[in-house]
């Protein structure tokens, strides 16, 4: 998707379902969605472990199911680099350490609160994002 072929009926459904998702998770759990906290809770914590694990699961039936339904594929290119993956892989959990919290959590559910934390993780996030985009063409 570029900036040329913009569907905002897709985008704003897209929003619906992250905002509804957010809601139904929260009212169900009593807690707020961030990817990076729910896998590490995963992985070592025992509390809620299903409840973590299911939303997880659900994040990768969600690709299946939209294919499922409307026939359309995903299309992802990640690098076959194996150093390269584990390079960002590491200063992905570096910098969702560092923010306490990622992108979802302080983008999603952090603004969505008001949280000045948040609002600054999320710009710096999106700042940061532009510039690699900007330095390596990528678009």
């Amino acid at each position: 998707m570029n900036i040329v072929n913009f569907t905002p009926i897709s985008a704003l459904s897209g929003g619906l379902l992250i905002g509804l998702s957010v809601a139904l998770f929260f009212t169900l759990n009593g807690r707020l969605i961030g990817i990076s906290g729910i896998a590490s809770s995963v992985i070592v914590s025992k509390d809620r472990r299903v409840d973590n694990f299911l939303f997880l699961f659900g994040l990768i039936l969600g690709p299946v199911f939209y294919n499922l339904i409307f026939g359309k594929e995903i299309n992802i290119s990640i690098s076959n680099s194996i150093i390269l993956l584990v390079a960002a892989g590491a200063l992905v959990g570096f910098g969702t350490r560092l923010s306490n919290g990622c992108t979802s959590g302080h983008g999603i559910s952090g603004i969505s609160r008001f949280s000045l934390r948040s609002i600054i993780a999320t710009i710096t996030f999106m700042l940061i994002g532009i510039l690699t985009v900007s330095i390596t063409g990528v678009l």
